[in-house]
């Protein structure tokens, strides 16, 4: 199995895993470290590194729970414009990470196609935004200590060998925000485990952990943080579908009598019963949440005006949970990034083919619609403005 055809969702368990283990447990999947190859490298990272100009905290050094000075492995260059960006230096940056800092690359999954695609499988499979984080260390020392996360995560281990000590919630499912802090954990880890390339981890948010470099061996490995989906967030659209009436958006009767206070309680309660009591409701959050995702954007040059009808000009949705539904008077409804499109029934074989996350050539879209590759352009210039999608050359 190389890297374009690994599957997060099989390796993790499918079906079997959302079932028994999302949001339950934490679980282990042991793979090979050749299912990863191409995935994403040593060289790929000191490519990232050279080619771009990074400011903490998006690339940080971190040592037992703290912040490694950014002076300590880079120095300030002021460019003849007096602008300042701070220049990585390789001898300061490997000292530093011999003497135990962990590298860490916030949000890898816009710099790195592989990774970028990593998270998309698992947007499509789990409907909620994905954010990726590179890790990388060499020693024993744990870069953040024990500590917790506000956000399920899945780890890939990419290269060597990583040191995981689990030891399980005190507090059921803690939020960012959140009313009460999660006691202390436990001496004791309930696991104690190690991760080589090609395995992967899955924890739920609130589980305390440390995680270290096995025995001194280098390590890499990048966390997928998996947006939560709350009752807080039903409750926040609640509030925000609700004002389509208007006793939600007239004002509380603060100075009103008794009698007129309960009568306005009990008409916002009776309003958000009906909702609560409505056997779709979730569903209907659930598109909601899907129709108003974070699009990954992605330009489309040189086409900066519109798709020209060349059949292998490839094309791709930069949505991942995008929603079709019939339309009045034989069209079809598109949804995705916040926006809506109403076409013609006769486009849906083609926002079909776009909505399985891969690159289509304009040609096979045409052919799927029985329409000229001209008016399979003209539907993909509108999605591209729309920035929903992005075309590309013939490769």
């Amino acid at each position: 199995m190389t890297a374009e055809h690994f599957s997060v969702v099989e390796r993790l368990g499918g079906d079997d895993f959302l079932a028994q283990t999302l949001g339950r447990s934490f679980k282990v999947a042991r793979g090979e470290a050749a299912s990863l190859t191409g995935l994403m490298s040593w060289d790929d990272l000191n490519a990232i590194l050279t080619h771009h100009r990074f400011e903490p905290p998006r690339f940080r050094l971190a040592a037992n729970g703290e912040q490694v000075p950014a002076h300590t492995y880079s120095r300030p260059i002021t460019t003849r414009r007096s602008t300042v960006w701070h220049q990585l230096q390789p001898s300061e940056l490997h000292r530093r990470l011999a003497e135990g800092a962990t590298l860490v690359l916030d949000a890898v999954d816009e710099l790195h196609p592989g990774i970028g695609a990593l998270a998309g499988q698992l947007e499509r499979w789990l409907r909620t935004g994905v954010q990726v984080n590179l890790y990388g260390s060499w020693t024993g020392t744990e870069g953040f200590g024990i500590h917790w996360d506000d956000h399920d995560v899945v780890v890939v281990q990419l290269d060597g060998a990583k040191r995981w000590r689990i030891y399980g919630p005190t507090r059921t499912v803690p939020m960012h925000r959140d009313i009460e802090t999660p006691e202390p954990p436990p001496e004791e880890p309930i696991a104690d485990l190690v991760l080589t390339a090609g395995d992967m981890l899955y924890l739920p948010r609130g589980w305390w952990h440390t995680v270290a470099a096995s025995e001194g061996q280098h390590s890499l490995h990048v966390t997928c943080g998996l947006q939560s989906t709350t009752g807080a967030d039903l409750v926040t659209w609640l509030s925000e579908i609700l004002r389509a009436h208007e006793a939600v958006r007239a004002d509380i009767p603060r100075f009103g009598t008794a009698e007129e206070q309960r009568a306005f309680l009990d008409t916002i309660g009776k309003l958000v019963a009906a909702e609560l009591e409505s056997a779709d409701l979730i569903t209907r959050f659930s598109a909601a949440r899907d129709a108003t995702e974070r699009a990954r954007l992605v330009p489309s040059l040189p086409y900066i005006t519109a798709a020209p009808p060349d059949a292998d000009l490839r094309v791709r949705l930069v949505t991942t949970r995008p929603a079709l539904a019939a339309g009045p008077e034989s069209t079809i409804r598109l949804t995705a990034g916040g926006e809506e499109w109403t076409f013609a029934a006769k486009a849906q074989p083609i926002l079909a083919l776009l909505s399985d996350g891969r690159s289509h050539r304009l040609a096979d879209l045409a052919q799927a619609a029985d329409i000229t590759l001209t008016q399979a352009a003209g539907l993909v210039t509108e999605l591209v403005d729309g920035q929903v999608a992005t075309i590309g050359g013939g490769r």
